[in-house]
């Protein structure tokens, strides 16, 4: 009776053991199979540059790291609030976007959802215990891409049409206008602000009277200036994607802004239960992969090989740490 006893309990501890087995690993693949929820708030279109390279980087992280992603875009001031608190209180774990134009009004929102991430872009610092910051620290590419321009005018004044002058748009126009400088010292520069993060006809008729004025070789950090310069047949340097197909033949290179380096490791803190507010403004620099001038494409056998190997120099001169483009963020004034 007592081997009895003792095989019955034996079984019984066993087939215990099993079933903890089997619910523990069951529970495991629930969580793993749970997707982080993450939402984007945009104010303006899509379609606009800025926004479009967070999109970018967020559905390519829908593919690759496995979350869930939804967005808003064109949402005005008004409404950006309730739009973010309809996220937060849909369960969703991070909220992206660009808080510019509504920057008050998202932090405020933030404070209400302690248990939510949010990361916006933004020219502030971040805010305990859950506003988390980006920006696009795209100057170094932009004075590689001024180095380019300086080389090719032959009026020797070259353009810049932008949004406004707040410093993530000053910078990347003065280090345009810095890498014209340093290889050709008769350059000037001439800039013009449209007053808006997106709108093409606005940009277009500011770059036809830059190139009117003597421009023959304009920086697009807006949308617009591009066609402007296809009409008029002057090279044109892209901004925030690769835009040459915008115009082939006057496209040189563009000043590309890559969200994915900064995407990919604000989902993996998030995912890891270690998200702080902190500014991961350092991904977007061109040692982290963040930016890059892109490929010359229909240029690369227009350009002159001095100008390309003087880029390709510079360009690991930075990224060794031996050249440091400086960062002016005060308003620039046209020559």
């Amino acid at each position: 009776m007592k081997t009895g006893t003792k095989s019955l309990s034996g079984r019984i501890l066993a087939a215990v053991l099993m079933l903890a087995a089997v619910l523990a690993l069951s529970a495991g693949q629930a969580i793993a199979a749970e997707k982080l929820r993450v939402a984007a708030v945009f104010e303006t279109p899509i379609e606009e540059p800025w926004v479009n390279q967070i999109h970018v980087a967020l559905k390519r992280a829908e593919k690759e790291l496995g979350i869930e992603y939804t967005w808003s875009e064109s949402v005005k001031s008004a409404d950006f609030a309730r739009v973010m608190r309809e996220y937060a209180e849909g369960g969703y774990q991070l909220v992206m976007g660009d808080a510019f134009g509504a920057e008050r009004i998202a932090r405020r929102v933030a404070k209400s959802y302690p248990n939510t991430a949010f990361t916006f872009g933004s020219g502030i610092g971040p805010a305990e215990p859950n506003f988390a910051v980006f920006d696009n620290w795209i100057h170094e590419p932009a004075y590689l891409a001024g180095m380019i321009a300086g080389k090719l005018t032959k009026s020797n004044t070259i353009g810049a049409v932008a949004a406004m002058t707040i410093p993530e748009v000053n910078r990347l126009c003065n280090a345009f206008c810095s890498g014209a400088k340093e290889v050709n010292p008769k350059a000037k520069c001439k800039f013009s602000f449209i007053g808006s993060f997106f709108d093409p006809p606005k940009a277009k008729e500011a770059a036809l009277a830059q190139i009117d004025q003597g421009v023959d070789v304009i920086y697009a950090e807006r949308f617009g200036v591009i066609e402007a310069a296809a009409e008029k047949g002057i090279p044109a340097v892209g901004n925030m994607s690769d835009q040459w197909q915008l115009a082939p033949d006057n496209v040189v290179t563009s000043v590309v802004w890559d969200m994915w380096p900064t995407v990919r490791q604000v989902v993996n803190v998030v995912k890891a239960g270690v998200f702080t507010s902190q500014d991961f403004g350092q991904f977007s620099y061109m040692s982290k992969g963040g930016s890059f001038l892109a490929p010359y494409h229909k240029w690369e056998d227009k350009l002159p090989k001095d100008v390309k190997d003087m880029v390709v120099k510079r360009r690991q001169e930075i990224l060794d740490g031996t050249f440091r483009v400086g960062i002016d963020e005060s308003a620039p004034k046209s020559e």
